[in-house]
């Protein structure tokens, strides 16, 4: 057995450079080095995210001569390897003494007291970190295979993915970079909606399916241009089975990571509108070779297709509802939305219960238009696994233009307006380059 003293590192480690080795090296002076390596899920904890898969991150890490051992850390908390490791000192950078990740120093220096273990900080290699390499990335953009395969990854390792409706690059970056604190943490968009009912209404056509998948796909790739997270693609109804397709191979190699259709036919109504106007609920028969014809298409297994219930909406009942959920899945279908036009959120909690009695992995979405009260933890206790913001950017843009419109014709001048708009300023200097 080694009489060498233990040492605990804990690092992401996805794009290993200069400060690492640093970190390690000062950690081989004090025994031999154990790295606490994060997963997946421990990294979104941290509102990160990785660009190597766990398996070759440790890869690498299991080759350096500096390291002795490599353990998976599941939570962005050392709690449960420190007890269990119990190491005699652990090694961090200063760079946790303030901010979101303070609670887990705190943490360590706690526990390691119990046992008569030792905390050491090194000084924060500043001039190079994963932060600042994954910034230069992001700057160059993100290959479509990086981007195609994260949505699977948000919702394998996130409690809830939190989505929003993007139908220009402008609405789109704004879901990039946009981060609150909220209950102590961090929050931000994990990736954008691209919707149909948006898309038609920016180009000033009735959402109708009127706007062809060609220049949907255009505005895809603008969206694409200047951001780095995973797309869903609202498909409508997905249109003739033969059809669709094409459809999935086109989002698939653009990079889309996922395609939701919904379980109508005819010609497409907006769903909010229930039984006020002509709609037709597809059979179940006709939807699932749907699904399983869009599953043949597809090149990788990255991509999801994602099928969206109407039975709530049109009032067919929730055992319509669950009967369909069932067909679609044993299709093909990687996820389900189920969807309601009520404020009140009563029917779609009861089909979260009902379902997931008899299924607790296939992925659930919702788009909560409806019933807008209730909050991502309410979401997460149903268990419901991503909630899309549908149509709010677009919404948000037009009644502030119209007021600007409105100003500048009453007052015959733009100074009034000017409160309500950027200034020349800030949209100078906003999209990077123009200046």
């Amino acid at each position: 057995m080694s009489t060498q003293k233990k040492v605990y590192v804990s690092m992401i480690a996805d794009l290993l450079h200069a400060g690492h080795i640093n970190i390690l090296k000062e950690a081989n002076k004090y025994g031999e080095v154990i790295v606490g390596l994060l997963t997946s899920t421990a990294i979104y904890e941290l509102n990160d995210s990785a660009y190597l898969k766990y398996k070759q991150r440790s890869d690498v890490m299991k080759n350096l001569k500096l390291v002795s051992n490599v353990v998976p850390q599941d939570s962005a908390s050392y709690k449960e390897n420190l007890i269990k490791i119990k190491p005699d000192y652990v090694i961090h950078g200063d760079d946790w003494v303030d901010g979101k990740q303070s609670k887990y120093r705190k943490e360590v220096i706690s526990l390691l007291s119990e046992w008569g273990g030792e905390l050491i900080e090194v000084a924060y290699s500043s001039d190079i970190s994963d932060k600042n390499l994954k910034n230069q990335l992001m700057k160059l953009g993100v290959t479509t295979v990086h981007r195609l395969g994260r949505l699977r990854q948000l919702i394998k390792n996130k409690p809830i993915v939190r989505i929003l409706e993007a139908h220009n690059a402008l609405s789109a970056l704004i879901a990039e970079n946009t981060v609150v604190e909220r209950n102590g943490e961090n929050v931000s968009f994990d990736g954008v909606w691209s919707s149909s009912l948006t898309d038609s209404t920016a180009k000033g056509k009735p959402d109708i399916e009127a706007i062809d998948m060609t220049s949907r796909i255009n505005a895809v790739n603008d969206v694409f241009e200047v951001t780095t997270k995973p797309m869903i693609f609202d498909a409508d109804t997905g249109g003739k089975a033969e059809h669709f397709e094409f459809t999935v191979k086109s989002l698939e190699r653009t990079g889309v990571s996922a395609v939701v259709i919904e379980d109508k036919t005819g010609l497409k109504k907006n769903s909010l509108f229930g039984n006020d106007v002509a709609q037709t609920q597809d059979s179940i028969e006709n939807f699932c070779d749907k699904i399983s014809r869009g599953k043949a298409a597809q090149i990788s297994d990255d991509f999801m297709i994602v099928a969206r219930i109407e039975s709530l909406i049109l009032e067919a009942g929730m055992e319509d509802a669950l009967t369909r959920a069932e067909a679609y899945i044993k299709a093909g279908a990687d996820g389900i939305m189920i969807h309601s036009r009520h404020k009140d959120p009563a029917e779609i909690m009861e089909f979260m219960q009902k379902f997931r009695a008899t299924d607790k992995s296939t992925p659930v979405i919702v788009v909560p238009t409806s019933f807008n009260a209730v909050t991502v933890e309410e979401f997460i206790e149903m268990g419901v696994n991503v909630v899309v913001t549908a149509n709010h950017m677009l919404r948000a843009a037009y009644p502030a233009m119209l007021n600007v419109a409105k100003s500048v014709l009453e007052n015959g001048r733009s100074l009034e307006a000017e409160p309500d708009c950027m200034s020349i300023k800030e949209i100078l200097e906003f999209i990077p380059g123009t200046k």
